[in-house]
């Protein structure tokens, strides 16, 4: 249990340096740029999928996180987040590489995952630009310290410790308690729960992979590795999988509804492309 609570530790300790650059990032633009300048780089946002979905196919949780706080505060799109999310790996790179799974077959789920995070992006951009055009204002950018009425009008490094801060202590708790509860499930357990197949398999590897918690891309991965799940139902998992940044998101975003719906729509887009890749036969 000791282990269990050290292994959670590092893992949130691990987030600090990102969680700390985009908060400091959020207070520059907060409070050194004009209105004009944060709608300008809002606007730019329009090749934010493109440039989201390649950042997270590195290996890290703290990509989701830092991803999760733009869009909270509205510097980013839906769909940037959408393709941060989707194309997210965690621990699934380090495991292949020390698994010395072939370098082609890596590519290749790298590659599914990038253009599915990227295509997604940009709908859900397109979708929703066509469905605001007739309104007046489009939501603006906002205010962090204002939101969270913490009152820190003391400096953009101080006040960007005091939200790392808040953020890590959330993150600790939550990895705390689901690495607990995966320690006392077992993963052999969840790993019954999963059957090879197409349509199953996806559904199930996708609730797990809503698990905000790196564990969930491990344990896909290794059930892939053991020939326990197929690719498919592996890359839909892994594709729902976007680390704390799920828990990170009911923190720090507004409205649980739209919480709700984030989630849900990950949900579908994973399941769904899953299930696609399963039926097409398609082999890594």
């Amino acid at each position: 249990m000791l282990e269990v609570i050290q292994d959670a530790l590092i893992d949130s300790v691990k987030l600090l340096p990102f969680l700390f650059i985009t908060y400091l990032i959020m207070e520059y633009i907060e409070h050194k740029t004009s209105e004009k300048s944060k709608e300008t780089i809002k606007k730019s946002g329009k090749f934010g999928p493109l440039i989201g979905s390649i950042l997270g196919i590195f290996p890290q949780c703290g990509f989701s996180v830092s991803a999760t706080n733009l869009y909270a505060a509205r510097v980013i799109t839906l769909g940037t987040l959408i393709s941060v999310y989707l194309s997210t790996s965690d621990e699934m790179l380090p495991i292949f590489i020390s698994e010395a799974v072939p370098v082609s077959t890596i590519l290749k789920i790298l590659l599914v995952k990038l253009v599915i995070g990227m295509v997604a992006g940009f709908l859900i951009d397109l979708f929703l630009r066509v469905k605001n055009k007739n309104k007046q204002e489009d939501e603006k950018i906002v205010d962090l310290c204002e939101k969270e009425h913490c009152h820190c009008d003391h400096g953009i490094i101080k006040s960007s410790l005091k939200h790392t801060l808040n953020i890590f202590i959330f993150i600790l708790i939550i990895t705390v308690v689901i690495d607990i509860a995966i320690y006392f499930i077992g993963e052999e357990r969840i790993a019954g729960l999963i059957e090879i197949n197409p349509i199953l398999g996806p559904v199930i590897a996708g609730l797990i992979g809503l698990i905000p918690n790196c564990a969930s891309s491990v344990i896909l991965t290794q059930l892939y590795l053991e020939n326990i799940i197929t690719a498919s139902t592996m890359i839909s998992g892994l594709l729902v999988g976007a680390g704390v940044g799920l828990a990170v998101l009911f923190k720090t975003n507004k409205g649980i509804k739209q919480n709700i719906k984030i989630v849900g729509l990950l949900y579908l887009i994973g399941v769904i492309s899953g299930i696609i890749i399963g039926n097409l036969g398609i082999n890594f």
